[in-house]
């Protein structure tokens, strides 16, 4: 049943008037009693407060929830969790079409949850997105916390990890505790460093029982948080990964249109007139999206810096060319793979 203290923090803004608060502790106690299994009490207390909104004025939230409990650096959780503010929505992200459908999936049975849940049935909350650097698996993470209005919690897996026997799964505990206590996007970034394959040659005894646990917390998670995995190296990761998540997208290099529609969309509101358009894409061709920003950026700069008045095919081609020059070599001759 609910914590004590949740009971008192409810009590104690029924006495202050605040209903506010009030609805958020009472959305609390629905978290910790899904969590627990709970679910009929967990969606009845729901359907209360979504009442009380309405009689009280304020638009109704038909996501489940939707409170923050907590703050980044409260006790056990300090360090491991990061606050990040999701400003960018899906409809901004230049995706293929076959991918945002996926994602738009996603949104929708979030925004469904009660009803599915009323079924029998929960949203995809476990997804692992797959693809090189900068081609915009973060970025997703953000849209789909922004579309949602969950706050979003990057995971400091750098801070989790210990040379301490049995901490660093200890420390995973404590966030997925976090992660069943209140509805969020949880982002697990260069997932690789903790989905390491069994039996790889970076193996060890202690990675093995990490692996391990963050099996069993991913299999029996409860609660209505939505969890992003992000790896750049599919293949170092255990195979057991795979089948724990609920969807599992991939993502490429932009092609040109796409890397066109993206400069453009950037440039908007800027002179592009004389911009050979073919000229700048064909030499943009094996960055990433991540890369083709910077190098709208730093046309800009140059523009700027040089008092120019319009942005030119050469500003672009030259900043792409510095680009290319500062990308590290391995990531070219894995970028030049993926284009052949």
């Amino acid at each position: 049943m609910a914590a004590v203290r949740q009971i008192l923090e409810l009590l104690r803004s029924h006495a202050a008037g605040d209903e506010e608060r009030f609805r958020t502790a009472a959305l609390q106690i629905a978290a910790n009693e899904a969590r627990q299994g709970h679910d009929g009490f967990a969606q009845e207390i729901q359907q209360i407060v979504e009442r009380s909104k309405r009689r009280s004025g304020a638009s109704a939230n038909h996501q489940i929830v939707n409170s923050v409990p907590f703050g980044p650096t409260d006790g056990e959780l300090a360090g491991l969790l990061e606050a990040v503010q999701a400003t960018t929505p899906l409809s901004h992200l230049i995706l293929p079409r076959a991918l945002e459908s996926r994602l738009r999936r996603v949104l929708k049975e979030h925004h469904q949850f009660g009803r599915l849940r009323e079924h029998g049935l929960r949203p995809r909350q476990r997804l692992l997105l797959l693809g090189p650097p900068g081609c915009g698996k973060t970025i997703t993470a953000h849209a789909l916390a922004h579309d949602l209005g969950l706050p979003l919690f990057v995971v400091r897996l750098d801070a989790i990890f210990t040379k301490f026997l049995g901490e660093t799964a200890s420390k995973l505990r404590v966030v997925f505790n976090a992660l069943e206590q209140q509805r969020a996007v949880f982002l697990f970034d260069e997932f690789d460093s903790l989905g390491l394959a069994r039996g790889s040659q970076h193996d060890i005894a202690e990675m093995r029982r990490v692996l391990n646990s963050f099996l069993v917390f991913l299999d029996t998670m409860r609660g209505y948080s939505l969890i992003v995995a992000a790896s750049n190296h599919p293949e170092a990761l255990d195979p057991a990964l795979f089948r724990r998540f609920d969807d599992i997208i991939e993502y490429s290099m932009p092609t040109r249109p796409e890397i066109e529609q993206l400069l453009r969309y950037r440039l908007a509101g800027e002179d592009c007139s004389e911009v050979d358009w073919h000229r700048v894409v064909r030499a943009a061709e094996r960055l990433s999206f991540a890369e083709s920003v910077r190098v709208v950026d730093d046309a800009l700069k140059e523009r700027l810096i040089e008092h120019k008045d319009r942005i030119t095919t050469e500003l672009l081609l030259k900043a792409i060319t510095d680009r290319e020059l500062v990308r590290p070599r391995a990531l070219r001759k894995v970028q030049r793979k993926l284009h052949r």
